[in-house]
This record gives structure tokens, sequence and C-alpha cells, in this order.
């Protein structure tokens, strides 16, 4: 039957992109760990400020793997640890086109010229609106002194366990998407007719690449899990440019996003923040197809081939890991609804500072409910705060937030 060929061809093409993605993807993972763990604590907000402060800000944003759900609250974190607007500008810019696990990825599926390429334009166009940001926002004085005081947050411990969790929690904070990323390319794949994205193709560079901006700028796309969707948009034949865009303003841009930078920068921010990313990532897809033969990067985007046993031994690997995830958020959510604290049990109201997203929610849900006393844990993320019951003191939920790599504010008074 059609919808049974088509479901097995479906699954098939979900295979082959995940037997291609898992190995890079749980490599930069790991690297991300190691950074994680050997960087100096606080180093990443420290002294970022001026124009030299956009090139630090941009450097250290390149390599992290950082998506939307991470990089929004990371960049105002350096905004209100004393960066100047232009740098957290940059930072927010730079950093969720890139990481080195999107940039394996990238390698993998389109090839090292186009990952080099994405590379050096997510670090151009982060530079120039940074510094757009710097000359035409001018800040007094008071506004760009650094920020004094690192909070209660203790040195990252380098232990292997550490990193490890580490890179498990980059996972978490981006497994829908990235499942979501493997479904809509296999779905391109199968059910987009060729012939239409090829005459979209055929239409050039510039005429793909206004496309792409309107598909991609209101969405959240992260830059790993749509690394797959822009390899299947240039195996049917769109210009490697307009997948350029695609990979470039998607993560950058989305509607949380363009609304974060507007109410925490300003609205001349805002509009230097997206002019930047729309305009550069169009003008460099232009001189990427003008530079790059199409050959370079088609050659890179193998289709349906026999993968190697690593590569379906990596993929085995990620698929369990991401349904672990899965069944655990599931399975806390279960306990969640069924405990129910009693009227005796004490409640304690913790403010946390430093959870960027879901999947640092998590992780202080678990250290907490593994805390002695601990009867039910909720953690918001918005505001930042951990409500306990049980018959616990309020000193070891605070050594417990801050084992778990977060901080309880200094000013926080004790109030049961």
């Amino acid at each position: 039957m059609p919808v049974t060929g088509s479901l097995i061809e479906f699954l098939h093409s979900s295979w082959d992109v995940l037997t291609r993605l898992a190995f890079w993807f749980l490599l930069g993972a790991s690297i991300a760990g190691l950074l994680h763990g050997f960087l100096p604590a606080g180093f990443v907000r420290r002294r970022l400020r001026g124009t030299a402060g956009v090139v630090k800000a941009v450097l250290l944003g390149v390599p992290l793997p950082l998506c939307s759900c991470g990089v929004v609250p990371a960049g105002i974190g350096l905004r209100k640890d004393g960066a100047s607007k232009g740098a957290a500008v940059g930072f927010l810019i730079s950093t969720p086109q890139t990481g080195v696990d999107s940039i394996l990825v990238s390698a993998s599926f389109l090839g090292w010229p186009f990952a080099l390429f994405k590379v050096a334009s997510a670090a151009l166009i982060g530079l120039v609106g940074g510094w757009l940001t710097e000359r035409l926002e001018h800040e007094p004085p008071s506004e760009t002194a650094p920020a004094t005081g690192d909070g209660n947050r203790p040195a990252e411990r380098r232990t292997w366990r550490a990193m490890l969790a580490h890179a498990v929690d980059i996972i978490d904070s981006i497994r829908y998407w990235l499942i979501l990323g493997i479904v809509v390319s296999a779905a391109i794949d199968v059910l987009v007719p060729q012939q239409g994205l090829r005459a979209v193709g055929h239409m050039g560079t510039l005429s793909a690449s206004l496309l792409m901006l309107l598909i991609s700028v209101p969405l959240y796309v992260c830059a790993t899990a749509s690394v797959p969707i822009g390899a299947a948009l240039v195996q049917a034949g769109f210009p490697p440019g307009a997948a350029l865009v695609f990979l470039m303003a998607g993560p950058a841009t989305n509607t949380a996003t363009i609304g974060a930078v507007y109410r925490e920068f300003g609205l001349r921010t805002m509009v230097i923040y997206l002019l930047t990313i729309i305009t550069g990532s169009v003008v460099l897809a232009q001189l990427f197809d003008g530079l790059i033969a199409p050959e370079a990067v088609g050659m890179a985007v193998p289709h349906h081939e026999h993968p190697s046993w690593w590569s379906v031994g990596a993929a085995l690997i990620l698929a369990a890991t991401l349904g672990w995830l899965i069944f655990r958020d599931l399975a806390r959510r279960i306990r969640k609804s069924f405990s129910r604290p009693t009227a005796a049990s004490p409640t304690i109201v913790v403010p946390v500072d430093g959870m960027k997203c879901q999947a640092c929610v998590s992780r202080l849900e678990r250290a907490l409910e593994q805390t002695e006393g601990v009867d039910s844990v909720d953690v918001q993320l918005k505001p930042g705060q951990a409500i306990i019951h049980g018959d616990v003191d309020r000193e070891t939920i605070a050594t417990t937030i801050c084992d778990a790599g977060f901080s309880v504010p200094a000013s926080d008074q004790e109030t049961d």
C-alpha cells in the first residue's frame, strides 16, 4: 500500500539522518562538557565591555553549545553582570548559530567548507552587530560599570561526573528540538516534491534566501537540530547559500528572542540586532555561492548510504539517551502529580540564580528530591525559585542548590 510504503520510507530516512548526526552530536556534547569543566569559573562573564569586549564576547560565544533557550538568559545575564549592550548583542547573535556540536554536525552533513564558512559568518555578523550597537547606543559610564561580586556560586567541580552531567544537560535542553529536526528532515525527504524545491532553487540564491528568511526568522530553530533540515533542502535542489541563511537566521532569531531583546535592550538595539542578522545572512549567502562550488556541499550530503558500525552505535546511544531523558521527565511529572504535601509539612521558598532553561530546572529538582527530609519539590524557572516541602532546614537546601551548580542570592532572608 502507498501509505505503508511512505511510512517505511519515512522511518528509513529518519534512521539515516540519526546515524549521520549522532556521532558528531555526542562528540560535540562531550567537548562542551570538557570546556565546562576546565574553563575558570565565571570566565565568560568578566571584562565584556567596549569594542574589545564585543570581540571577547563573540570569541567566547561561537564555540558554546547554546541554542536560543539558553543564549537569551545568558546574554541578559552578561548585561546584568556589567557587560555593555554591544558585547551582549554580539554574544546573542553569534552564539546560537554555532557551537562545537553544531560545527561538527554541519561538517558531517554539509562538508567542512560549509561548516567553517558558517562559523566565520556567525563571528562576523556578531562583531558587526556588537560594534554597531556600541557605536549607536551611547551608554552612560554607570551603565557599563562592571558588576561586583559573583553571588554564592562556588567554582564548578572539575570531575568527570560533573562534565558528563553537563554534556547530558546539553542533550536534555534540546532533546525535543533534536527529535523535531530529524522528523522534519525525513518529512522533507519523503513528502516534499523534489521538483517544487528545485524550482525555487532555480530562482537563484537571493530569492531562495528571502524565502528562508520568511520561514526562519519568526520560528525557533536549534543550530544543531536544524542542520539535517538544511541538508535535506540542499539535497532537494536549494542553493547551499539559502541553506546557510536558514542555519544562520533561524537559530539567532525567533519571536521570543526578539521580544526579550526589545524588553531588555530597547527598540533601537532590537532593530540593529534584526537588521544585522537579516542583511548579513543574505549577503554572506551570495558570497558563499559565489566562492564555493555546489559540489563541495552536495558531495558531503550522502543519501541512504550504509552507515558504519560506529555511526550505528552512536545512533543507538543517542536514541537510548533521548528515550531515558523523556521517560525520566514523564516519571517526574507523574510523581509530582501524585505527591501532595500534608498540611503540617513545612514549606521553604528559596530564590535561585543561574537557571537558564528547563534542563536546569530538571537538574535542580533531581538534586533537591534526593536531599534527606524533602517530601516534594517544585522548581520554577520564572521566577527563579525552589519551593520545598518537608522537614529540612534552609541551610541544607542552599548547600544543595550550590552543589547543583546554581546559587542563592546573598540578600535572601529566611522566611518560613
